[in-house]
């Protein structure tokens, strides 16, 4: 069962991840998902993390590396629905001053869209 799924729009894509991320073949997924979207030339990508419930070192890795790839030809990531637990990771990572974070899919396109 696939814990990433795509969703393409107009102007750009939404990724929604699903369970927890903890450097196993879900985490691949979503690396290759990742690249494949990267080389596709998508510029706005949102994140939604409404249904992961863990996110490992490696995952993290997985999408500050992305974040850097869609940042270095001009795109956007935008993460949103992250829950409390999922936040405190980032806060305590300090990667809240790397990715752009909207509470939700409505926010996230806003924040893309200027």
């Amino acid at each position: 069962m696939s814990q990433v799924k795509v969703e393409q729009e107009i102007g750009g894509s939404i990724l929604s991840l699903k369970g927890q991320f903890i450097g196993g073949t879900e985490t691949d997924e979503l690396k290759d998902t990742l690249l494949s979207l990267t080389e596709s030339q998508v510029k706005h990508l949102i994140i939604d993390l409404n249904n992961v419930t863990y996110l490992n070192s490696t995952a993290l890795g997985v999408l500050i590396s992305s974040h850097a790839n869609f940042v270095k030809r001009d795109g956007k990531i935008v993460l949103c629905n992250v829950s409390k637990s999922i936040e405190n990771i980032f806060v305590i990572t300090k990667l809240t001053l790397v990715f752009t974070i909207a509470s939700n899919i409505e926010e996230a396109r806003k924040l893309l869209n200027k």
